[in-house]
């Protein structure tokens, strides 16, 4: 199938924002988005941007049966390790079910890397969700390592009222 890989634009994050949504629906987690279109509008094409994004686009004539053209993103940002050096988090991956199988993932996840690469990242990280074994398999096969198995790294979180009271124990200026 033809698509092309692009650089998501401000105009692209009503759809990124349909597509965030279906991904958490797949992960069974809808009622977990908090965020808007406005909100990654802001976050991604300030001036100094909390993310980037990439968005898979086919042609007219292979558009969703929905009417979409823009049918898969790839967010992604930048970390540091400091064993390592520079570092690409890619936070999501999705393609509509309807275009998975046409090398669309593999296209958007090539590309972080391509991207990673020229920045002079040494490592690309992501988290999959332990029951998701389309996707991890999908990244094994192509040579992904699973930390978890491999060295034991567990991730950590601190949000809402954990988050705040860790924050108001900070020390005071």
């Amino acid at each position: 199938m033809d698509f092309k890989v692009r650089a998501a634009t401000k105009e692209d994050c009503k759809e990124v924002s349909r597509m965030i949504m279906e991904l958490a629906v797949y992960e069974k987690m809808p009622d977990q988005v908090k965020i808007s279109h406005e909100e990654l509008e802001h976050d991604g094409f300030c001036q100094n941007p909390f993310f980037e994004c990439l968005v898979a686009e086919v042609p007219e004539e292979h558009k969703s049966n929905e009417g979409f053209t823009v049918v898969g993103y790839a967010l992604y940002f930048y970390t540091y390790s400091t064993w390592k050096g520079r570092a690409v988090y890619l936070e999501d991956l999705y393609v509509m079910p309807e275009f998975r199988g046409n090398g669309i993932g593999k296209g958007l996840l090539s590309k972080v890397a391509e991207v990673g690469k020229k920045k002079q990242c040494v490592r690309l990280q992501l988290s999959v969700l332990n029951w998701n074994t389309p996707t991890r398999d999908f990244y094994a096969a192509k040579g992904a390592q699973d930390l978890t198995v491999s060295e034991g790294w567990h991730f950590i979180r601190f949000d809402g009222q954990n988050l705040d009271n860790l924050a108001n124990e900070a020390p005071k200026d």
